[in-house]
């Protein structure tokens, strides 16, 4: 299945791919009620509804971030965010495609999480998966350690799941030319991650096996 003298990474989307629903709503709820995030988000309308109307969801993200996040002390976000990955690894993740996972990290398979979740859950969720990287969405902290409601780079969906991909080999050793990957998608923002990829897996539908046939 690998190249020769190569290694192979399989890379993995979570919203709807790992997950049976999406983790970043539930986790903006979770730490987002509290009469501050209201007047933010009412600050922010004019934002939220643009990008509503564009389908920009770099912007909604943007928006989003800056009503719930900011001035919340890391510490907080650190700690609910462990609660909250032990929570959907507890109940909301897919068979199928965790399976496949754990079945990717048993043939000694490379597995790294891909998303435009936000990284500070994901990392709990990828270590309790036996997962190896998280390339995702960050958020921004200060020198007094509070987020100040900007994200830390851009949002990981379309391209910059590719781009961020591509580093994580580069800072591994690995050469692109010397992997082969596998990526798992179920959504227009995981389109170029899967046309990167050796073996893309459209995971909209249940996988077939726990083990891939291609």
């Amino acid at each position: 299945m690998s190249r020769s003298n190569g290694v192979t990474v399989a890379a993995f989307d979570v919203d709807g791919t790992l997950t049976t629903r999406d983790c970043v709503v539930p986790f903006l709820w979770r730490l987002g009620r509290r009469p501050a995030v209201a007047a933010q988000l009412v600050r922010r309308t004019p934002d939220i509804v643009a990008g509503g109307l564009r389908c920009d969801r770099d912007r909604l993200r943007a928006a989003a971030t800056a009503a719930v996040f900011a001035h919340l002390p890391w510490e907080l976000v650190e700690r609910e965010a462990g609660m909250f990955a032990r929570l959907v690894v507890g109940a909301r993740l897919r068979p199928d495609t965790a399976a496949r996972l754990r079945w990717h990290a048993g043939e000694g398979h490379r597995v790294v999480l891909v998303s435009a979740s936000y990284e500070v859950y994901l990392r709990h969720i990828a270590a309790a998966l036996g997962a190896d990287g998280v390339l995702a969405t960050r958020l921004d902290v200060d020198l007094d350690g509070r987020c100040t409601g900007r994200l830390d780079g851009a949002n990981c969906r379309g391209v910059e799941k590719v781009r961020r991909l591509t580093t994580w080999l580069d800072r591994a050793g690995l050469e692109r030319s010397a992997v082969t990957l596998w990526a798992y998608g179920d959504s227009a923002g995981d389109r170029e991650l899967l046309a990167a990829a050796d073996h893309p897996v459209w995971a909209g539908e249940p996988l077939a096996s726990v083990a891939p046939t291609a």
